[in-house]
């Protein structure tokens, strides 16, 4: 039935070109250039709390430790707020301008920075940003409706790529210009990717999704480099409109005959009837589909894990573990370096996803990052290696985590739900990586202070352990498939 549905009687399926391949490469880089700006925002405190709270500081007075604490946090405050209506966002105002619309709370937040100098300002900048940085994660969805089924993996995890090279350049500049300068700089950056979004076509899905048949002919045109009066666009938007239909979990639950589907294509009054928009809310949606019911477990339990591997307090803790281990090194130059080991796995990750498949990679850096969590925790329990030891497991974690189970949950997030639910379960995965991301690290320092540094390590190797085991048994592998063809995947007994 899964093939049936790749290559119904005809639909003509277009075929990646190596120009489609680049427009589509140069459209994504402009779309995670929004990406870069959320590594701009979560670089920058680093290189200004020493001077925030010394007796030189630029504000008009310095800050106190509790101020410093909600420097680093309120971020996360502001994107889990936001969350909630990323989903309306995209959904009413399309993928396009509600991106862009998440690209000015970065532009407000450096403006706030470049003309206040009281804290409380300061703190409410973060906040302000932490809303783009929660459109920034929702984005993700522009780019897999856009990208070709082969390479959708790739071009996804390409935004992964984008907020490590914003968090590499923004250690860069905070570690070798002044204050204002690094200030404007990111504010100029932030205000470039909102123009370069402003040049790409709206997503074909959104514009089926709203009826506007032929804004997305043209939209498949430009992101396929094909006439938009060509076979290939009409079988396309008849793609669309199948995973737009609400008879398409019956037929695939009900395992029916290749006929059924060529019988979905004959009824031309229906299909575009399809193309106009939902009268059901998405929650509505939702709670009808049972393929994005079983999607959404799964997402969450892989989102929701990656998590609690220890990757965020591995960072933030990174700086004392340096400090120990290579004195003779500035945390600066050491955060730069953890910031290209995070940057190349990233872009690695672009490279295999789409060859090795979803499943693969979550296994395989999953049962990795358990190992190194397990030899960082006997390390710092024990001390039985060189403290250089402890910086190569830093890495290794951080590498092994980010080719993978760091990037991969966003990916599905993005390319498992149906269209018309699409953003909607977005804001439910982004809201449960902000919840777990608060209790990881609420609860981090209370366990450390009980249990010791060492074994809680031991503790994230486990959830690193669960995950492997989880995703060999209950995630189905997506890559190089359409929406239909995914849901199928969800629609079975055993994934």
């Amino acid at each position: 039935m899964v093939k049936c549905l790749q290559k119904p009687e005809n639909m003509e399926k277009i075929k990646l070109k190596l120009s489609a391949f680049l427009i589509q490469i140069i459209a994504t880089s402009c779309i995670c250039f929004l990406a870069c700006q959320t590594g701009f925002a979560c670089a920058w405190p680093s290189g200004t709390i020493h001077m925030f709270q010394s007796n030189d500081t630029v504000l008009s007075t310095p800050m106190t430790t509790f101020e410093v604490s909600l420097l680093g946090s309120l971020g996360n405050v502001g994107a889990l707020a936001a969350t909630p209506f990323c989903g309306y966002a995209f959904n009413n105002f399309g993928r396009k301008y509600a991106s862009i619309l998440f690209g000015l709370p970065y532009v407000i937040n450096w403006a706030i920075i470049s003309l206040a100098k009281g804290v409380p300002w300061i703190l409410l900048a973060v906040t302000i940003a932490g809303v783009g940085i929660a459109g920034q994660n929702a984005s993700l969805i522009f780019i897999s409706e856009i990208s070709h089924d082969s390479i959708r993996g790739g071009m996804t995890a390409l935004s992964a790529s984008g907020y490590f090279l914003g968090l590499m350049a923004g250690y860069a500049l905070g570690g070798y210009l002044p204050y204002y300068h690094v200030v404007y700089a990111n504010m100029t950056m932030a205000v470039i990717a909102m123009v370069l979004l402003m040049l790409l076509p709206e997503s074909p899905v959104f514009l089926v999704l709203v009826g506007k048949t032929e804004a997305a002919a043209k939209s498949i045109a430009f992101y396929n480099k094909v006439e938009p009066t060509s076979k290939e666009v009409e079988g396309e938007i008849k793609r669309i409109r199948i995973q737009l239909d609400p008879r398409l979990e019956k037929i695939l639950e009900a395992e029916q005959d290749p006929e059924a589907l060529s019988q979905l294509l004959a009824e031309n009054g229906k299909t575009e009837e399809i193309a106009k928009p939902h009268s059901e809310s998405a929650w509505k949606l939702f709670r009808e589909s049972k393929s994005s019911k079983r999607a959404m477990v799964i997402i969450l339990v892989l989102m929701v894990s990656s998590i609690l591997m220890g990757a965020p307090v591995m960072q933030i803790y990174a700086e004392p573990l340096f400090q120990e281990a290579v004195p003779t090194m500035s945390a600066n130059e050491c955060s730069i370096y953890l910031a290209i080991v995070l940057l190349v796995a990233s872009v690695i990750c672009v490279l295999v996803v789409d060859k090795f498949g979803r499943k693969n990679l979550m296994i395989l850096t999953s049962l990795g990052s358990g190992v190194c969590n397990v030899l960082l925790g006997t390390q710092l329990h024990l001390k039985w290696a060189s403290p250089w030891f402890t910086v190569f497991l830093i890495y290794a974690f951080n590498f092994l985590f980010t080719l993978g189970c760091g990037v991969i949950p966003f990916i599905l997030t993005a390319e498992v739900f149906l269209p018309e639910v699409r953003s909607f379960c977005n804001s439910v995965v982004m809201s449960s990586l902000w919840v777990s991301l608060f209790v990881l690290l609420f609860i981090f320092n209370p366990i450390m202070e009980l249990i010791g540094l060492g074994p809680v390590f031991y503790c994230f190797s486990g959830v690193c352990f669960f995950l492997a085991i989880f995703s060999y048994i209950a995630l189905p592998e997506t890559k190089g498939l359409s929406a239909d063809a995914i849901q199928a995947l969800f629609l079975k007994k055993k994934a």
